[in-house]
């Protein structure tokens, strides 16, 4: 749906061509909150006004259009140095909002590795000592699924399934949540059953992706077992060039 021409803000070149490199905020005008945030530099906050793809974001603007109403935009920084340094200031206010607040399609650039993250997050990121696995476990990297400040569910559904795995699970008395190469959670598995026998709340698992595949349910491990893996580094254990998301130590 185009945006009628009354309702596109006005952007002289003039200030467009000051702007620099910015970072930018659709604002819903009836609430005030920032429904959309964007980088860019001339008028390239002006291009979704001219979006025709169907997305969250262009059936927000669909909604304020039908009001008669346009967002108000705003510049959150400008004269930034330089592409990456808008990039990092995007990541940065879509992390402080939050993805699922906003209509935009995925996170900011970098925002994993480098974006909101707790002090104990942090410590874990940068400083993760190496442990020895001493007990029956399965890692598990999570890497396409993780963000910082998952919610305990959200972490605990990226790890507990859908995996490819053999009879060997049966020996499995620990699942370790990792990501990159650190141990973001610790889980006492109770059982292993087929794909989707019980239910996701946090993401999406299809019947294709899960047939043929195995997840487990169980809980967070008890203490001392989750204090000796939890946040600790396991990449000795992750050989160079390995493909499978997951691995046996010690079964």
């Amino acid at each position: 749906m185009t945006t009628p021409l009354h309702l596109i803000p006005r952007l002289p070149n003039e200030v467009a061509e000051r702007l620099g490199w910015y970072v930018y905020l659709y604002v819903d005008p009836r609430t005030g909150v920032p429904f959309y945030i964007g980088k860019g530099k001339g008028t390239r906050i002006l291009d979704h006004f001219e979006d025709t793809a169907d997305s969250a974001k262009t059936r927000t603007l669909a909604e304020l259009h039908a009001l008669g109403l346009a967002p108000r935009l705003e510049v959150l920084a400008h004269a930034l140095k330089d592409e990456d340094t808008a990039l990092c200031v995007e990541a940065a206010a879509i992390a402080l909002l939050g993805i699922g607040q906003l209509t935009n399609a995925v996170r900011g650039w970098n925002s994993v590795q480098r974006g909101r993250m707790s002090l104990e997050q942090l410590v874990g990121y940068y400083a993760a000592e190496p442990v020895t696995i001493e007990h029956a476990v399965l890692l598990i990297r999570i890497n396409a699924e993780y963000r910082h400040n998952m919610t305990a569910q959200e972490l605990q559904d990226a790890t507990r399934g859908v995996w490819k795995l053999g009879e060997r699970r049966e020996g499995v008395r620990y699942a370790l949540a990792v990501f990159e190469g650190v141990v973001r959670e610790v889980y006492e598995v109770h059982a292993w059953h087929p794909g989707l026998t019980h239910p996701y709340t946090t993401r999406v698992v299809s019947e294709t992706d899960a047939k043929g595949r195995w997840e487990f349910d169980g809980i967070i491990a008890p203490e001392p077992v989750r204090s000796l893996y939890r946040l600790k580094a396991v990449s000795a254990y992750l050989k160079r060039g390995l493909q499978s998301p997951t691995l046996y130590v010690n079964c």
